[in-house]
């Protein structure tokens, strides 16, 4: 529940945070009447993300168990390129997104009200595709299809809320601690939906259960697969008690590198003297 509200908590504040530069710097330009074609493209961005979500969880039902244990670890493992790509991205950009997003909105304007509407579809699209591809590969991995639709609406729930309070002025809130803090967290979490892309893709017998296939350690006589403890360590780090070397490997040999880029990333922008606004929109 706790990674489903954490990449809903940030997916969610990315998106709103883009909604509300873009309505802000067209209502202070003057430009109100533009700001409905603005909520049209969110309104097709959240359908467009609804449906994929759908299509995910409904589509492989007719399958054999093979091939869904198949489609299940190959998204897994694209679902964690995205998101690695989207921290990296935030971490990049962050510092000029307000100024890139005006600059958009000025020419999108230029061009007529379908411009407008598409800015705003693929900015909040994009941030949509993300969390339901990571969202359906978290729910997979964890074997739940309630506690990880709670904890994502949670966590959009604090996002909208948090989005509109810095909107209307009534927070401030460290942008950069925010996702340097929730960006080392989600490489933490997308560490154990990559392991379980390897998991799924063994259990479809595309990868062997032999050598590296085989068992690195057996914790669940200590750490019950049913037990509340167990259910949290899965659901939160999507940690297994019975881990195979080829789990393993790939949990290191994605936390490791990626986590130290990160980090290297977070201090070279600290030591810049860059700062992320208190306040993205105004």
């Amino acid at each position: 529940m706790f990674a489903n509200y954490l990449i809903g908590l940030r997916e969610g504040l990315e998106a709103t945070l883009v909604v509300g530069i873009l309505v802000a710097y067209l209502v202070k330009s003057g430009s109100t009447r533009f700001v409905y074609k603005v909520w049209f493209g969110v309104a097709a961005a959240i359908a467009v993300s609804l449906a994929t979500g759908a299509a995910l969880t409904f589509g492989p039902r007719g399958l054999g168990s093979e091939a869904q244990e198949a489609i299940e670890g190959f998204a897994s493992i694209v679902a964690v390129g995205f998101v690695t790509w989207m921290i990296f991205w935030m971490a990049r950009t962050s510092r000029v997104l307000r100024g890139e997003l005006e600059s958009r909105v000025d020419k999108a304007v230029a061009r007529g009200w379908w411009s407008l509407g598409l800015l705003s579809f693929f900015a909040v699209g994009r941030e949509g595709l993300e969390t339901a591809l990571f969202l359906w590969s978290a729910t997979e991995a964890t074997g739940s299809t309630t506690h990880p639709l709670v904890g994502a609406g949670l966590g959009l729930f604090t996002a909208t809320a948090l989005g509109v309070l810095i909107y209307r002025g009534a927070i401030k809130l460290d942008l950069r601690l925010f996702f340097v803090v929730t960006g080392g967290l989600l490489v933490i979490v997308a560490a154990g939906v990559f392991s379980y892309g390897f998991h799924a893709l063994q259990e479809a017998g595309l990868l062997p259960v032999t050598g590296l296939g085989s068992l690195a350690f057996d914790v669940s006589a200590a750490i019950p697969p049913g037990s509340w403890y167990g259910a949290l360590l899965k659901g939160t780090l999507n940690v297994s008690p019975r881990t195979t070397w080829l789990e393993l490997t790939a949990w290191l040999g994605y936390v490791v590198p990626v986590l130290v880029l990160f980090l290297r990333g977070v201090k070279s922008v600290k030591a810049s003297g860059a700062q992320v606004p208190a306040r993205a929109v105004s």
